[in-house]
């Protein structure tokens, strides 16, 4: 009887959560066609070609439903997104939804590249700091993730494209693959696809093409990572159950692996999860800066040129990948915390 309360609350949660993220979406919908609309700039201006007339900038004007009151044209808009339209490109004269779903893939997988990395660097730096606590390598740890906090993810990039791809080019700095390679994709998930067809040539060009984004968008995420993670796991190094694995004779690593390691990862995974989103956030200055063909390259055109259906769509798939992961987060946090799982 229990656990189906505990089914039913978990039901509920899950129904209020949606609930309040259709809520979001729509409030930054609303704030998004409003603001981009208020700010100065032209968008027809930029489409017709010199010595245009009047009757050309109207009729654009009313190609795109710029001629309206911008109360008509959100409730126009709006109707074409419940019904899967989000618009046609200004600049493209493309849907803008396969705009947007053609680029989405090469930025999750490098958010989600940044990501392992971060995990990686973070877990290493913490394990190594909890392993050597109270000497040098841990005070020297501590030095590296403050620096690694101190300077942000394009300047890294900066740093790296210097470093690895000027004074020693060991890795691409610039695209996604290369384009003279043979590329038999399928889908817009290059380095997944590679992997999955086992072409290991085009995935080591893929993962030589990202790498040095992914890794100037992982350092600053590492550092919060390693910290958290080595502050949960000096808390737990002193709880008692730690300790009585200590009398029956476990060695240090034993002991930080096995024991302290379990309970004390979940505060550190969660705060992943809520750091992803910042990620994905993050990438729209690192794809520009490595002509990196994602979803935050193609904003910051899309802003350059006030491609305002564009934007709308970017914005809004942004907003909603950052309620479903912090959802996810929520519901994976239930499910890994022993106090909320039984209680």
């Amino acid at each position: 009887m229990r656990s189906v309360e505990r089914c039913l609350t978990l039901l509920r949660a899950v129904l209020s959560r949606l609930a309040t993220t259709l809520i979001t979406l729509i409030g930054v919908a609303v704030i998004v066609f409003f603001v981009i609309r208020v700010v100065p700039g032209n968008p027809i201006a930029m489409m017709v070609a010199p010595g245009a007339t009047e009757a050309d900038i109207a009729a654009l004007k009313a190609q795109y439903g710029l001629d309206k009151s911008i109360p008509v044209q959100f409730g126009i808009w709006l109707s074409g997104v419940v019904h899967g339209d989000f618009g046609t490109s200004i600049t493209t004269r493309q849907p803008v939804l396969s705009l947007v779903l053609s680029r989405l893939p090469a930025t999750l997988e490098l958010s989600v590249m940044a990501l392992i990395i971060a995990m990686i660097l973070g877990g290493f730096a913490a394990l190594t700091g909890t392993r050597l606590r109270g000497t040098r390598t841990e005070a020297a740890i501590d030095v590296g993730n403050g620096m690694a906090l101190s300077v942000p993810d394009f300047l890294w990039g900066l740093l790296l494209i210097l470093g690895f791809g000027v004074l020693l080019p060991v890795f691409h700095i610039s695209g996604r693959v290369t384009p003279s390679l043979d590329l038999p994709f399928v889908t817009n998930f290059y380095l997944t696809e590679a992997l999955l067809r086992l072409r290991f040539d085009l995935w080591a060009d893929i993962v030589s093409h990202m790498f040095l984004p992914a890794l100037a968008l992982a350092i600053p995420l590492a550092a919060i990572i390693g910290q958290l993670l080595k502050q949960s796991l000096k808390e737990t190094m002193h709880l008692d159950y730690v300790t009585l694995s200590r009398t029956k004779g476990y060695g240090e690593n034993h002991v930080i692996l096995r024991e302290a390691l379990p309970n004390a990862i979940l505060p550190t995974l969660t705060l992943v999860g809520v750091q992803f989103t910042f990620l994905i956030g993050g990438t729209v200055i690192i794809e520009r800066l490595f002509s990196y063909e994602g979803l935050g390259n193609m904003a910051i055109d899309a802003v350059i040129n006030r491609d305002l259906p564009l934007i709308q769509g970017i914005v809004i798939l942004f907003a909603l990948i950052f309620t479903l992961v912090n959802l996810a987060v929520d519901l994976c946090y239930a499910a890994l915390n022993p106090r909320l799982r039984h209680g």
